[in-house]
């Protein structure tokens, strides 16, 4: 009863969490980041009861909840570029919070939060190409500088994305390199074990004939032996018969 309790209110304050989330806030906006510590205690005090729900759930509670979190943690940064690589690599819930929502409350905030960091860079942009035409009818160099330095951080990121790319086809070439080299040996030990499967019944035919062929002639060699003794004997007992008939018992 507890655990379906403290269910409840961690679903009720999950919602709440997320549509404040869904809001514009103010820069001094506190209450979305006490809600959230809030959440992390009650998930850890939910995964402890002993009626606690399927793990499936708990890992959705703990996926809502790193992403609240990471949302945070990304809005405190200070460059839009860097918070749009961090939401770029936030992971939104992926079943709904409550039975009216027809999609995840996170992955609508996820979606809004890229729009506005886009539009931010944006503008930002924008703001940047307008200073350096100021700089070049001859206004401040500071934000010519500024446009240089966000430039050089954009190429950066263009560079590392770039990077990653290529590390990431090489490991994709280096793994179907390996899984053809893989495919091939299993291949050459199928053939060996069918070759070595083929010579084992072989060698088996011919060992059953050879064995057939020595019964046949241990047989044939019996029965010649057979027949010896047998002539011998008639042979000697003939012999017998004639010796007596021939020389008689001498009175």
């Amino acid at each position: 009863m507890a655990a379906m309790r403290l269910e409840l209110n961690l679903m009720r304050l999950l919602s709440r969490c997320e549509a404040l989330a869904a809001e514009r806030r103010d820069a001094e906006e506190w209450r979305l980041e006490k809600y959230v510590a809030a959440l992390e205690d009650m998930l850890r005090e939910l995964k402890k009861q002993a009626s606690k729900p399927a793990p499936e759930l708990l890992n959705e509670y703990s996926r809502k909840v790193d992403f609240l979190k990471g949302l945070l943690e990304a809005e405190k940064l200070s460059s839009s570029t860097e918070k749009a690589l961090a939401n770029q690599f936030l992971a939104p819930g992926r079943t709904p919070t409550t039975i009216k929502e027809r999609t995840p409350a996170t992955k609508t905030v996820h979606l809004q939060t890229k729009a506005r960091c886009t539009d931010k860079m944006r503008s930002e942009l924008l703001g940047t190409v307008c200073s350096g035409a100021a700089v070049s009818l001859g206004l401040a160099p500071d934000e010519k500088q500024s446009a240089a330095e966000l430039d050089a951080v954009l190429q950066r990121h263009q560079d590392m994305q770039e990077k990653l790319a290529e590390e990431m086809l090489s490991l994709a070439r280096s793994l179907k390199n390996n899984t053809l080299a893989a495919q091939n040996v299993i291949k050459q030990d199928n053939q060996t074990l069918s070759h070595s499967l083929r010579m084992a019944d072989q060698n088996f035919e011919k060992l059953k004939d050879e064995s057939d062929r020595l019964e046949q002639h241990a047989k044939k060699s019996v029965n010649w032996l057979l027949w010896i003794m047998l002539i011998v004997v008639c042979f000697i007992f003939i012999s017998m018969i004639l010796f007596i008939r021939i020389f008689p018992k001498l009175k």
